[in-house]
């Protein structure tokens, strides 16, 4: 095998991507900025324990572990960020009140999330710590929106689901575990949820959980069909009202240039031991998988000795780059290679007014490059001026 092969699932990120992954890294942490959201930089890599402490575990299999030569202890390669966030907010920052947290870094998975996944997603995402109310919720919603309208996405679907319903159903099965439902429900499969059920009391419950993979579409007859099927109970109420609220929001609205359109999905399961309440996924046009997912995840902050009421959302930053129209090559001074002193003067000031001035080493003239020199930098008399490219060059 060639020495410079790269493992499955991953790749190098080459000039003209890597300029446009880039360049929407700084407008989406620009836009965060202006939320009152801090910039965190997690460590790549953790002592194992901290890394999947409590809800943290659904990542275990997706997480690389390795050997600490140090310590002796074993390490993880984070495979989401999220978690490590909820850590600084515990136990490093301990503010009181309300917290708004950001990032945007690489993540590797030890088995690809699909056939065209890479496993090693570049994450960025922000997170809300200590309001409990449906303000927060809806600032992030807004956010990720937000995110999209910045990256000139045309047109995305949100899905709006609720954490909270299917574990209240599942609690009042005898003998029927989350770890075997959830699973099931994620993956729509109704002939194993059938299966998996077939022993409990049929009644109300029984009946309720059955349907929830096909409790998919449209928000008012989404709505109704849940009110129809799900037995009565004051969380399951609760929990309806509050994605009743989230979809008719005016945050969720179209606008600026981005077409909205919202959906329910009561059988998603996604995160099942991370999410506490309402969840959302984003699906724009192009990719299969989501581009952006996020939620409430209460609960994590209490594996940290802090509990703290948490929502937050993160996007996959290459794939969605990659919907970017690909942009002309960048324009640019090209400048000779010299000693004279007024030449570097001349380079140093063009370079702090922003400009790209590219200096020609000798005898590497007519070379290609990402960049497009529509200028040069010559030397008229005394003085160093920028003039028009003559064709010729």
């Amino acid at each position: 095998m060639p020495r410079w092969l790269l493992p499955e699932s991953i790749s190098d990120i080459l000039p003209s991507e890597a300029r446009r992954i880039e360049e929407l890294r700084r407008r989406l942490l620009d836009l965060y900025r202006t939320y009152g959201y801090e910039l965190v930089m997690p460590p790549m890599i953790e002592y194992l324990d901290s890394l999947l402490t409590g809800s943290g575990r659904d990542l275990d299999l997706t997480t690389f572990k390795l050997i600490d030569q140090l310590s002796g202890r074993t390490m993880g390669l984070r495979a989401d960020i999220t978690p490590q966030v909820a850590r600084i907010d515990a136990h490093l920052l301990d503010r009181a009140g309300v917290v708004r947290l950001c990032y945007a870094g690489h993540v590797l998975h030890a088995r690809p999330a699909g056939p065209l996944s890479t496993r090693e997603p570049l994450q960025v995402g922000a997170e809300l710590y200590g309001h409990a109310g449906p303000e927060a919720d809806l600032e992030v919603v807004g956010m990720l929106l937000q995110s999209l309208r910045v990256a000139g996405v045309p047109r995305v679907r949100i899905d709006l689901g609720h954490v909270g319903i299917v574990r209240t159903l599942i609690a009042q099965l005898p003998g029927v575990g989350e770890d075997e439902v959830f699973p099931l429900l994620q993956a729509k499969d109704s002939p194993g949820l059938a299966r998996l059920l077939s022993g409990a009391p049929d009644g109300p419950v029984r009946r309720a959980v059955l349907a929830l993979p096909g409790l998919f579409g449209a928000v008012p007859s989404v709505l109704a069909k849940a009110r129809a099927v799900l037995p009565e109970s004051s969380q399951v109420t609760d929990a309806l009202a509050q994605l009743e609220r989230l979809a008719a929001a005016p945050q969720l609205a179209s606008g600026d240039g981005l077409e909205v359109g919202v959906a329910l999905d009561l059988g998603d399961a996604r995160g099942y031991r991370y999410h506490s309440g309402a969840i959302f996924a984003a699906y724009v046009d192009g990719l299969p998988n989501a581009i952006g997912r996020g939620g409430r995840y209460d609960n994590v902050g209490a594996a940290f000795g802090r509990a703290r009421p948490a929502t937050g959302f993160s996007l996959e930053l290459r794939e969605l780059a990659g919907l970017l129209p690909e942009r002309p090559p960048a324009p640019a001074v090209r400048a000779p290679w010299g000693a004279d002193p007024g030449l570097a003067d001349a380079v140093r000031t063009l370079r702090a007014q922003g400009e790209i001035v590219v200096q020609v080493l000798p005898g590497h003239e007519h070379e290609q490059q990402e960049f497009e020199c529509d200028r040069e930098l010559a030397k008229q008399g005394a003085a160093w001026v920028v003039r028009p490219l003559r064709g010729d060059h």
